[in-house]
């Protein structure tokens, strides 16, 4: 009994120090009960966690809003899309290093200014190779990153083109009995700017010798060019270019740039031996109605390829359009 009070009474600090150290993790366990028990806690709510993994998993826009997969359809067109702007970036590039090569070649850029827009054909090849390749360039990148701010940008030039076209379209409609007045205008600004603009010059003896015609109305028109009349002086007084000539060609292999020499001071039967006597403005008149089908038909087909383009970016931009909405 004395052994058992003794027993009893060594938690109140009667036992000897080796029972207890010997009897502290007893002690220690004790206490760290409840720490185990908040662990075992921890580790329940890891495993909640874990048994909630797959279903968070199986929704990737709970981690992330990225782009749809898109369907095959979806991605026909996009590579589409992008193939029909790099084509057209190219052509635009084309005709915009064809432009600055004309510059170049006449020296308009090392001037101090440029030429006025209508009498240098040229800045017309710059100004749309650099709008062409500009919005072709937006299509592609639009295509490739589906971005929807290139491509609504896209869209809207090539609806603004269209509107432009439709617009001219309808005036040269309306205005049809003015265009010869017109085309007469700038034929006459070719024949008075013949030898200071290579590209007119280049111009006027294309249509001269493809129509066979001379001059506006007819060879004698050519009396108006500071270089051709009888006064100028020079070899080439009272003459005409040689594309006016019935035969250009010296023995039928060298270019003949002397044949329609003092033309002017023969009379129109003498001369209709040597020059065509006719002027180019009713022959260009009846070439275009002949082509207008061909004109039409050649108008058609760029507003549908147009509209190609324009429906292609808006499968696009209705493709990515998820995404926005859940952003």
């Amino acid at each position: 009994m004395a052994l058992s009070r003794a027993q009893l009474s060594w938690p109140h600090g009667a036992a000897s120090s080796g029972e207890s150290t010997r009897l502290l993790p007893q002690a220690s366990r004790l206490v760290e009960l409840p720490y185990s028990s908040s662990s075992d806690d921890d580790d329940g709510g890891s495993l909640a966690g874990d048994m909630d993994l797959p279903t968070a998993k199986q929704d990737p826009g709970v981690w992330c809003s990225g782009p749809p997969k898109l369907n095959t359809f979806s991605q026909c067109v996009r590579y589409l899309a992008f193939l029909w702007n790099l084509l057209f970036l190219l052509l635009g590039l084309l005709t915009l290093a064809v432009g600055v090569w004309g510059l170049l070649a006449k020296g308009s850029l090392r001037g101090e200014r440029l030429a006025p827009l209508g009498s240098d054909p040229m800045l017309l090849f710059v100004l749309a190779g650099l709008g062409a390749s500009t919005v072709s360039l937006a299509g592609c990148l639009g295509a490739l990153r589906s971005s929807r701010c290139l491509l609504r940008f896209f869209v809207g030039a090539v609806l603004a083109f269209v509107g432009l076209e439709v617009l001219g379209g309808l005036l040269l409609l309306a205005m049809r009995h003015r265009l010869r007045d017109a085309l007469r205008d700038a034929l006459l600004l070719c024949v008075l700017r013949y030898q200071e603009e290579p590209d007119l010059r280049f111009l006027v003896d294309e249509v001269q010798r493809s129509l066979r015609c001379c001059g506006l109305s007819s060879y004698r028109d050519w009396e108006t060019n500071p270089y051709f009349n009888c006064s100028a002086p020079g070899a080439q007084a009272c003459s005409v270019p040689a594309s006016c000539c019935l035969d250009p060609w010296q023995n039928g292999t060298v270019a003949n740039a002397q044949c329609a020499f003092g033309v002017l001071r023969l009379g129109d039967a003498a001369a209709g031996t040597v020059v065509h006597l006719g002027g180019c403005v009713a022959q260009l008149g009846a070439w275009l109605r002949g082509q207008a089908g061909g004109i039409v038909a050649s108008a058609a087909v760029l507003v549908l390829v147009e509209a190609a383009g324009v429906l292609m970016a808006l499968k696009m931009l209705g493709d990515i359009a998820p995404v926005g909405a859940r952003d």
